[in-house]
């Protein structure tokens, strides 16, 4: 019954994330959106790290060397609440957003080797942004969208401490912008509208090692590397003019316009490399680094250098866990992983200023509780992020958000044992 249940709420869940608008953010207007990080609701807690943790009950999105560690089925599903603030030099304004970020299965093949499966948001689209400092011009800008990943990793044990892995994910979705513009004393507006279909491959490949010190010590050290990659955009873009009816509806006029086109988006190399040390079941302190190239582009939908571009983006994050007593019977406190971290962030987006172009950095703090549920190794993951995005120098726009993270991962030994009837 439970594993009906829970492949049924798979199912669900999947539609919910390809149909979701999950972005409040400015940021997401410069090429195709926001980008999501693939962690898990634990990893994001401990400022994003992972790449050289091994862990038999949680999935591990970032190394997929880490799918060899499973022990036991894992159906994991994550989502987040965003609080968000929007500050210029002379105002501000708040928005929110609430999304789910993954829904995942994974299982042990064999005694060395694991398997996991699922699907992620990749990119988001959702904006809204008025120019209305000419009253005689105003402009508004929207748009809406994303992409998703569905993918499949596998990794396997080749060696005494040592595991390597792989991932094959499909990236698609859509993106709709549009720009409204009203000049005073003309009696037709503007519109230019574009949408655009994203599809493309990606592949990852992971590498990790543990070795045992004195006084049962685990070192840990990983990398991964998600490979070059072209994503096809393909759409159409038309402008037409219109007018407002009196209950403030658009009614068309005269098209413009109306063509296709096409054009691909290279996502660039990344690399992802660390390591930690800890005690099993008791304490991890882990360091990440990552490194991406610019990205680039040859469509007319993304970039064309005259209000942004890329430059190549960088990404440090520290964290770790603590648990007091695992197997504590008299307190369940002693039992629950305690979760912090740090990352900071170079994002590689140059936004246009008045005289050039400002790099847009980003930061984050967390922190986390894994709160055990009674049956197996199932826990609820709830994790809390205040970080900044941006600033406000050279008229550009300063992010204060507030993530509030909730994921659910439940575990199951007998999950694939045939049930006997005696």
């Amino acid at each position: 019954m439970i594993k009906r249940f829970i492949l049924g709420v798979f199912v669900l869940t999947s539609s919910v994330i390809i149909a979701q608008r999950n972005s409040a953010s400015p940021y997401s207007y410069f090429g195709i959106g926001e980008s999501f990080e693939a962690v898990t609701v634990e990893q994001a807690s401990m400022g994003g790290i992972g790449v050289a943790m091994k862990d038999y009950h949680h999935l591990n999105f970032t190394n997929p060397a880490s799918n060899a560690d499973l022990k036991a089925a894992t159906y994991a599903i994550g989502g987040s609440l965003t609080f968000l603030t929007v500050k210029e030099q002379n105002a501000s304004q708040t928005g929110n957003s609430t999304n789910l970020r993954y829904i995942s299965l994974g299982f042990p093949v064999g005694k060395n080797a694991g398997l996991s499966i699922g699907l992620q948001p990749f990119s988001s689209v959702g904006y809204s942004l008025l120019n209305d400092e000419n009253a005689d011009n105003v402009t508004l800008f929207t748009g809406e969208g994303g992409a998703n990943k569905i993918y499949a990793s596998y990794g396997m044990y080749v060696y005494k401490g040592l595991s390597i892995g792989a991932e094959a994910g499909f990236i698609f979705g859509s993106i709709d912008n549009s720009v409204l513009n009203q000049r005073a004393d003309v009696a037709l507006a503007t519109k230019h509208e574009e949408s655009f279909n994203l599809r493309g491959g990606q592949f990852k490949l992971g590498i990790q090692y543990k070795t045992e010190l004195k006084n049962k010590l685990q070192l840990s050290t990983g990398a991964s590397f998600i490979l070059s990659t072209d994503l096809s955009a393909k759409g159409s873009e038309k402008m037409y003019s219109l007018s407002f009816n009196g209950s403030g509806q658009e009614v068309p006029r005269n098209e413009l316009f109306n063509r296709t086109l096409n054009g691909n988006i290279n996502m660039p190399l990344k690399s992802i490399y660390g390591f930690g040390l800890g005690k099993e079941n008791k304490w991890y302190v882990g360091i990440n680094q990552e490194f991406q190239t610019a990205l680039e582009s040859n469509s007319v939908f993304i970039a064309d250098g005259s209000s942004h571009k890329y430059e190549d983006s960088n990404k440090f994050a520290i964290g770790g866990y603590f648990i007091p007593k695992i197997n504590s019977i008299s307190s369940y406190w002693d039992r629950v992983t305690y979760r912090a971290g740090l990352r900071f962030e170079d994002t590689g987006l140059l936004v246009k200023t008045t005289d050039n172009f400002t790099s847009v950095k980003d930061f984050g703090i967390n922190v986390g509780l894994g709160l055990p549920l009674p049956r197996q190794l199932s826990n609820v993951n709830i994790g809390f992020e205040y970080g900044q995005r941006g600033t406000t120098n050279n008229n550009l726009i300063k992010e204060d958000y507030f993530n509030v993270r909730l994921s659910l991962s439940l575990n199951s030994i007998k999950w694939f044992q045939k049930t006997r009837i005696d």
